[in-house]
């Protein structure tokens, strides 16, 4: 005969209740169910009579059972045991203290005569009454840690611990022999379980009273977390591992050459950036330590200072990283934002393509690596970590497309908000640029579903706005900083030619296999802007898998989203090779409009290095099981000789020039009175920063005039690289760069005597440098006085001009 009803009871050490218990379960199982039923009786290891009063029941009626679990091993092991020893159409799982009355179990079978797979009683839902509460600071504890349970493993349950639910028995059992818990995070584990496998779950208010004795602790719902954390660990697949650590080892190789000795080796294709970059995580670190301000600073272009909020900074990583700078140095730190950034961005990349495209993790694997690892990410890995860790776009991307199925537009919503608001704090303009290839690819899957179209702007236009209002309290403050406080600018000036040639695509980029500094150099703005040079074999690639996969809704709108990102990265007009003809471009129309005028348009075709990843991994899953071994066989081929010319060497660096050391020993402290600054010669500015280098030496104990910075020139607040321009520095720029020594007249002396006051100057030093006879000889002709050799560089001390 089936049995329509099981109720399962764990207990350990309940001789006190056990045996009330069973009696009212019987009793109301008697006059209420119409089919067999079954009482299962869980011991797990009790130390008094609770196994001897089950067993007494299960003696006076067959229809209660006793199961022995041996030693005490947890809740969830007794639950495991008992419901795999059922055989219920319906399972009920109970404590022994019968918190929720037996009776309860009534509204729960309302909820599987509905069609749900399981009901779960529920004291938060409206409807549900408390009699007897727990010691209030209890309660609050349990609420606390149900609070954080739900919120981390099962959102949109209000209540994972009442112990009272009811299971479909089959899908109970399967649910059961798969779990692996044995304390109290099996409540959550089983919920997970039916979530994963889109089994409908109910929440239905139910009568509850705390009952005295109750083996339930505050500090139970931190091990549930442990456990759960513990458990998802252990679910991750090894292979996973083991693509997040080749990940990890491509990103050493690559940036290999700065690891070896950090705060001596230079990647010289960063030209000044390395340098300003350091300097960032140094700041940041100092105002970190002496809570300052982060979003401004005066220790360089002395008086105005620098906004840093208006320049990239990445505050999402610098101010988790000042303890590394701290201690390390902030050479050490700039190398695990990057290293472990550009490793993380694949890392998220091939989460992204697994979760939402192939299940196939070779494949995947590859898209990410081309993803992350494109020659445009490489080049930008010289200097711009802002532009390779974007291990957040992934999942902004991934939180999107949740909020188009619809399902918990509200949390979505919120989460999709806050990892905005991090991105932000990380770097903006990567995030204009994802949400440009996002536009491109929403557009494109509209024109070609528009039935899921349909169905997701509703969802996906709401939770959008949620987003939105999460994110902008968030940001306000420091977005009015950087657009509005001291320092700011409305726009930066790139000059013009700015976007990509259309034979960057089909070339190679300087550090990929098949190129080299004379053939990318040209059709570049510099080493770090090699934006587009994905190289003919993988555009050729790219075009065959479109044409083979055209069925597919995804390739066609990967397909628009690339093109669409390729010609607007040829600016505002571009030139067909090998002619004189000039078309304008679809920059054009964006190119004056606020946030985009800021964006070196060649840096829009980034946006193809993931679509070109996702269209690899598509070809790949469909490539790999094909049953004939010879087209499988000629695919790989083809993929391998489109990535090999591609495949990125370790990146070019340097030994550092040394620290003179007057800056490294600190000779300069008898030099400078309170609030004067150090000038270095030239003044600093992006084309000589190394007056920054010997301010992260230095701790940065003095201030310095110009630097390398984003700041306001003009009436007009325009932007530009460097400080706004002064008669001294320019001389002295003009003198590096020329090496001629002017004709120093007495309004140059009168210039630079205002200047240095400006400056607060205390002291100037020149370091050995090309051209530095030059530049001492119109140093000298400016003070009307010779400098003096010290630690190594030459010093002129403007005190003694005023003695």
């Amino acid at each position: 005969m089936s049995v329509e009803l099981t109720v399962v009871v764990p207990a350990y050490n309940e001789e006190r209740r056990l045996g009330p218990t069973l009696a009212a379960i019987q009793e109301h199982l008697e006059s209420t169910q119409r089919g067999a039923w079954e009482l299962i009786v869980v011991d797990d290891g009790s130390t008094d009579r609770t196994a001897e009063i089950a067993a007494e029941a299960s003696a006076a009626d067959s229809r209660v059972q006793l199961v022995r679990g041996g030693r005490n091993r947890g809740k969830g092991h007794a639950l495991r045991l008992g419901v795999l020893a059922s055989y219920g159409r319906r399972v009920l799982v109970t404590d022994a203290d019968l918190a929720a009355p037996i009776e309860e179990i009534d509204h729960l079978d309302k909820a599987l005569a509905d069609g749900h797979a399981a009901a779960i009683g529920s004291r938060a839902r409206p409807g549900a009454t408390i009699g007897a509460h727990q010691h209030r600071l209890r309660e609050l504890l349990g609420r606390t840690g149900n609070f954080l349970i739900r919120t981390v493993a099962v959102p949109g349950v209000r209540d994972t611990q009442c112990g009272f639910k009811l299971f479909d028995g089959d899908r109970a059992r399967e649910a059961f022999a798969a779990s692996r818990l044995h304390g109290w995070g099996i409540d959550v584990e089983i919920l997970q379980y039916f979530r994963r496998s889109g089994w409908p779950v109910a929440e239905v208010p139910v009568r509850w009273s705390h009952q005295e004795g109750s083996k339930v602790r505050p500090l139970d719902y931190v091990r549930v977390l442990a456990e759960l954390t513990a458990l998802k660990a252990r679910a991750v697949h090894r292979a996973d591992v083991l693509v997040g650590l080749l990940f990890l080892a491509l990103s050493l190789v690559l940036f290999s050459g700065r690891w070896i000795s950090p705060a001596h080796r230079y990647f010289p294709d960063s030209m000044q950036d390395q340098n300003q970059w350091e300097w960032f995580f140094a700041v940041t670190a100092d105002n970190v330590r002496h809570l300052n301000n982060p979003l401004v600073t005066t220790l360089q272009n002395v008086p105005d200072g620098v906004n840093l909020m208006a320049n990239t900074v990445m505050l999402g990583l610098s101010v988790p990283l000042a303890p590394v700078t701290w201690l390390l140095g902030p050479a050490v730190a700039l190398n695990v934002a990057m290293t472990g950034g550009l490793a993380a961005t694949a890392a998220t990349w091939y989460r992204l393509i697994r979760r939402r495209l192939v299940p196939h993790r070779g494949a995947a694997a590859l898209g990410a690596a081309l993803a992350a690892f494109a020659p445009p990410m490489v080049s930008h890995a010289n200097a711009h970590p802002n532009f390779i860790v974007l291990f957040m776009i992934p999942l902004i991307i991934d939180r999107a497309l949740r909020l188009c199925e619809g399902t918990r537009v509200v949390r979505d919503g919120v989460v999709l908000g806050l990892l905005t608001t991090y991105q932000i704090f990380l770097g903006e303009e990567p995030l204009l640029l994802a949400a440009l290839g996002m536009l491109l690819f929403a557009l494109a899957y509209a024109a070609v579903r528009p039935d899921v179209a349909r169905a997701s702007w509703r969802p996906l236009a709401r939770g959008l706005g949620i987003a939105l209002a999460v994110t902008v309290p968030l940001v306000a403050f420091p977005l009015y900083w950087q657009f509005f406080g001291p320092q700011s600018y409305k726009s930066v000036l790139h000059g013009d030619n700015a976007g990509n040639s259309p034979l960057a695509f089909l070339s190679f980029a300087e550090r990929s296999l098949a190129g080299s500094q004379e053939s990318a150099g040209p059709l570049s703005l510099n080493p770090t802007e090699q934006n587009a040079f994905f190289g003919w074999p993988l555009i050729a690639l790219a075009f065959a898998v479109v044409v083979r996969l055209w069925d597919r809704a995804v390739v066609k709108a990967l397909a628009f989203t690339a093109v669409g990102a390729a010609l607007l990265s040829l600016g505002p007009k571009f030139r067909i090779p090998l002619t004189d003809i000039v078309l304008p471009g679809p920059w054009a129309a964006l190119s004056g409009r606020p946030l985009f005028e800021s964006v070196i348009e060649s840096r829009v075709a980034m946006v193809c290095a993931p679509a070109l990843g996702m269209l690899l991994a598509l070809a790949l899953a469909r490539l790999l099981p094909a049953p004939r071994r010879a087209h499988q066989y000629a695919g790989l081929a083809a993929v391998v000789l489109a990535l090999l010319p591609i495949v990125p060497a370790p990146l070019k660096a340097v030994d550092r020039v040394d620290v003179p050391p007057f800056i490294a020993q600190g000779t300069w402290r008898a030099y400078l009175g309170e609030g004067e600054t150090l000038v270095p010669v030239p003044v600093p500015d992006p084309a000589n920063a190394e007056g920054l280098h010997w301010q992260t030496v230095a701790d940065l104990q003095f201030r310095i005039p110009g630097g390398y910075f984003n700041g306001p020139w003009g009436p007009d607040r325009i932007g530009i690289y460097g400080p706004s321009p002064r008669n001294t520095s320019n001389l002295l720029r003009d003198v590096r760069t020329s090496g001629r020594v002017p004709e120093v007249t007495p309004a140059w002396r009168a210039a630079a005597r205002q200047d240095l006051a400006f400056w607060k100057a205390g002291v100037l030093v020149l370091a050995p440098q090309r051209h530095d006879g030059e530049l001492r000889a119109t140093v000298d002709a400016l003070l009307g006085r010779p400098g003096k050799w010290v630690g190594g560089v030459w010093v002129w001390d403007l005190h003694e001009d005023r003695t």
